[in-house]
């Protein structure tokens, strides 16, 4: 990375600090590439390795010309906003620590995002897809389970994969479960009969013996089960199934949110169990139920033909 010493020490200072934080490694990797894409870009920009006189010293327009040259590159809105976020982090960071001030990042406006409707599984493709794992031949009777259990588990409890995949055996009680979300906020959730009978079954199965520490989810090969090998088998069941490319885990619990919802579910009740800290992002849920009932009553009712 092309830059002073001194950046370059702040920098992996930082990273050795996310990573006490006990961020998850997802958010570690996408942190440290927006802190590093800044730096190469304040380098260029300046034409000189930048260091952290430099950082201090940047104005609103060295900001935006980041995010525009990330625009220009092909970065979607999404991925500029997270670049931001990361970069505010790294900032706030180096300010909280004595390292230097940089109060212009907060005048930064972020990228307009697109407004994006959470998209929910049907009944028929969740009952296909928890059906189809359970009687795939073609992989072990312990694997099969696995990925049963884990899809069951989303659906069932509404997590997020990261969160799942990070669940510890003694975090599984007799009638709920105990779940660290985003930013270490633990909540507790309802054990469903059906969650725990799939996840005993392949808790039985599973080859490996796991201790109370040890995460519920392992790998073939004995590790804890990873994100890019539980989407993987997502892949190949979309394929399998020719299900959308919108059937991933994550919207197993989007299904979820959406079925507490059209059952009868109030927001806030619905926002504890999601672990939302803003309860409008709950709310976005709403419009997909409104969507619904639209569509229902556009195929149903005389008047709408």
């Amino acid at each position: 990375m092309q830059c002073k010493a001194d950046l370059d020490n702040a920098y992996h200072n930082w990273l050795d600090h996310l990573s006490a934080r006990q961020l998850s490694p997802h958010t570690q990797r996408a942190y440290a590439l927006d802190g590093k894409l800044f730096i190469a870009f304040l380098s260029d920009h300046l034409g000189h390795p930048a260091s952290l006189s430099d950082i201090s010293e940047a104005v609103i327009a060295d900001f935006r010309a980041f995010l525009a040259a990330r625009a220009s590159g092909g970065a979607i809105a999404t991925s500029r906003a997270r670049n931001l976020s990361g970069l505010k982090n790294f900032l706030i960071w180096l300010d909280k620590t004595g390292q230097m001030h940089q109060g212009k990042i907060h005048l930064v406006r972020g990228p307009k995002l697109p407004h994006r409707l959470p998209r929910p599984l049907d009944n028929t493709q969740i009952e296909n897809l928890v059906e189809h794992t359970a009687s795939d031949e073609n992989r072990e009777s312990w694997l099969r389970l696995r990925d049963q259990a884990l899809w069951i588990l989303l659906y069932g409890a509404g997590l997020r994969i990261s969160e799942a995949l990070n669940l510890s055996i003694h975090d599984i009680q007799s009638d709920t479960l105990r779940i660290l979300g985003k930013g270490q906020k633990e909540r507790i959730v309802p054990l469903l009969p059906v969650i725990k009978k799939s996840l005993e079954k392949y808790l039985a199965e599973c080859p490996f013996t796991r201790g109370k520490k040890d995460s519920v989810f392992v790998a073939v090969r004995g590790g804890n089960l990873q994100q890019s090998e539980a989407q993987r088998r997502m892949r190949e069941l979309r394929r399998e199934l020719q299900l959308p490319d919108s059937v991933t885990p994550h919207a197993l619990r989007h299904s979820f949110a959406t079925a507490l919802l059209v059952g009868g579910g109030d927001l806030r009740s619905i926002q504890e169990l999601l672990g939302h800290a803003a309860l409008s992002t709950t709310q976005r849920y709403t419009a997909v139920t409104n969507q619904q009932l639209l569509d229902v009553h556009k195929s149903a009712h005389p008047r709408a033909k």
